[in-house]
């Protein structure tokens, strides 16, 4: 299977999850509390992730002219769940349209920004992006189910 198809299904799996965490909130408080030495909310967890795909996908690769405000996505509280749960279904159409313009041989060509001190492939970003995506996931998964019992 080709990278590209790869990666189209595991951002949409995993984006799909995300979603499927932020409904299953039983109460919306709790998609913004912190606690001890947890800083980040679900809340802020998936608008940075919002961020971070509109931002290195969309506006970079699918040219939708998204500009990001890094700071809100942490610092924005109680955004209603309806609210997350859309900004999620949008970003999935963003990923999907920006990988569709993409063909294989683009995957091997640098990444136009400079993100990690250093040039690499868009492949090699798009896989980070991925196992960005899946971290803070996991991320928000325990923050229900500790929240949520």
């Amino acid at each position: 299977m080709a990278l590209i198809q790869t990666l189209k299904i595991l951002f949409n799996r995993d984006l799909d999850k995300l979603k499927f965490e932020i409904e299953s909130y039983e109460s919306e408080n709790s998609l913004w509390i912190i606690d001890k030495n947890i800083s980040n909310s679900a809340g802020n967890l998936c608008l940075h992730l919002m961020g971070n795909l509109n931002t290195y996908i969309g506006a970079e690769i699918g040219k939708t002219g998204y500009i990001r405000n890094r700071p809100l996505e942490f610092s924005l509280k109680d955004i209603p769940k309806r609210e997350l749960i859309q900004k999620i279904e949008d970003t999935i159409s963003v990923v999907n349209n920006a990988l569709d313009s993409l063909a294989e041989a683009d995957l091997e060509n640098i990444y136009p920004q400079i993100v990690f001190e250093k040039e690499m492939t868009t492949g090699f970003f798009l896989v980070h992006l991925s196992t960005h995506l899946a971290y803070h996931l996991g991320q928000i998964n325990y923050h229900r189910r500790l929240l949520d019992e």
